[in-house]
């Protein structure tokens, strides 16, 4: 067997991470941290699920900041 590193995002969907980074650092601490508008601008789970399907780099912030957070924790 080849043992592979373990994969933090592997079974997680982009609405669960948003929603526990948005617990853990609130959507002002969230927005300093991403600079995209969906985040300071009305921001809702919703929009901003919308702007992150769509928008592969920003996707790619708000994974990478989980996996930090994930991995301090």
């Amino acid at each position: 067997m080849t043992d592979k590193p373990k994969n933090p995002l592997h079974g997680v969907t982009l609405e669960t991470i948003l929603n526990q980074l948005v617990a853990q650092y609130g959507w002002d601490g969230l927005a300093k941290r991403i600079d995209v508008r969906c985040f300071k601008n009305a921001p809702s789970i919703k929009s901003s699920l919308t702007f992150l399907r769509r928008t592969p780099w920003a996707r790619e912030q708000v994974e990478a900041l989980y996996v930090k957070t994930v991995q301090k924790g």
